[in-house]
């Protein structure tokens, strides 16, 4: 099953680094679910299922997939690290995945729609493209304030025009499609089992790929010349 990026997805360095084979550096930034919790085999994370989707696609990519997750991070936290995690890998392209933990654990999302701002344009400040990943949909998200936590990720995307990715609509969308809870996520009702983590991986993969190949086909736009 695929999922779209929102509107506002350009990713010129993506498209320009797809255009001429690479060389691609792509940093996921996020929490546990970006690890890939539960899984011992890095390539069966998420990232690792971007990258073989991505592979796959387009075999000729010179191509760099880095993992940043880290377990029970949250949104202050991610951007506490960006120096040393994201910026120091002078990455193309952030996958930044937000909001689980934020909203589950810590806190109200009421007031992270500016640090999530804050967090974009440090990262478009280095010219990184910048992707944001919403939450999962799990057991323990839905029991949670998951509904304001989604409004500041997709309100803070508009604000900076950055595109989001949904998984929580993919995986709600698989599951009115006839999968159970239990195919896409782990026995602790929040992390994705493996079968969760492909879906999302390979999904992220052909949007990035959709967005590109628009991008390359759609003509500059013709600036009229004052006479």
């Amino acid at each position: 099953m695929d999922q779209r990026l929102s509107a506002d997805a350009t990713l010129p360095r993506t498209t320009a680094a797809l255009k001429a084979n690479g060389p691609l550096k792509i940093v996921a930034m996020g929490s546990s679910s970006t690890l890939g919790l539960w899984q011992s085999d890095p390539a069966k994370t998420y990232p690792g299922m971007l990258e073989s989707e991505l592979r796959r696609l387009r075999p000729d990519l010179r191509l760099e997939v880095v993992n940043s997750g880290r377990n029970a991070d949250t949104i202050p936290g991610n951007i506490a690290r960006f120096d040393r995690d994201v910026l120091m890998h002078r990455p193309d392209l952030v996958i930044w995945q937000i909001g689980t933990n934020d909203v589950t654990w810590l806190q109200s999302a009421d007031s992270l729609t500016g640090r999530i701002v804050e967090g974009i344009r440090l990262l478009k400040a280095d010219r990184a493209d910048v992707i944001l990943m919403d939450q999962q949909y799990a057991p323990v998200i839905l029991a949670s304030q998951y509904s304001k936590m989604q409004a500041s990720i997709a309100e803070a995307a508009q604000q900076e025009r950055v595109p989001l990715f949904s998984r929580f609509e993919l995986m709600r969308r698989a599951m009115d499609a006839g999968l159970t809870m239990g195919a896409l996520t782990a026995w602790d009702g929040l992390h994705n089992s493996a079968a969760g983590y492909e879906c999302i991986g390979r999904a992220l993969a052909r949007a990035i790929v959709t967005v590109t190949q628009t991008n390359m086909e759609t003509p500059p736009k013709t600036v009229r010349r004052r006479k």
